[in-house]
């Protein structure tokens, strides 16, 4: 794995490498040498590590995903800003299975930092308002909830969230 401005300056070499080829009336080598530049600033905004572990956890292979995961040794140098909220979402969401003080940790973590998109956020706040709940902390369990409701606008957890209020109420 490259570290983020690696990724900026060959994408900035490839590009200068195309421009030269234009001058030099190359212009097909030009037109792929400046298509080929696209590769390391998609690359830059998500990471190779990143999408590799979403796709193993799409498979339910957690182990292959914190394999992946692994692979990133120091993510506050190597990663931008969401993207470290994604890696810690992921650790999350592998770790809820198991160890929920330390899924709460990385939860709360990844909501800090912030994510892209507004259904990992809802499942985020979900996951925190079921370890509130089990923890008998009902006002921010409830509240957490609210705002998982808000953000799932497709409602893709509206019976996930509706369990929970239910079992909210036996508590």
């Amino acid at each position: 794995m490259f570290h983020k401005n690696i990724k900026l300056i060959l994408a900035g070499l490839i590009v200068a490498t195309g421009i030269w080829q234009f001058t030099e009336s190359n212009i097909g080598n030009g037109i792929f040498l400046i298509l080929l530049s696209v590769i390391p600033v998609f690359l830059y905004f998500k990471n190779e590590f990143i999408l590799l572990a979403f796709l193993k956890l799409r498979k339910q292979d957690f182990e292959g995903a914190k394999k992946w995961l692994d692979k990133i040794k120091n993510p506050e140098g190597a990663l931008v800003q969401k993207q470290q909220g994604y890696f810690n979402y992921l650790h999350g969401i592998m770790l809820s299975q198991t160890n929920i003080n330390q899924s709460e940790k990385f939860f709360k973590k990844a909501i800090e930092l912030g994510l892209s998109m507004d259904m990992d956020l809802a499942v985020a706040k979900l996951n925190l308002a079921g370890i509130a709940m089990s923890r008998r902390r009902k006002l921010e369990a409830t509240s957490l909830l609210n705002e998982a409701k808000k953000l799932d606008k497709q409602n893709m957890l509206k019976d996930q969230i509706s369990m929970m209020k239910e079992q909210m109420k036996k508590i």
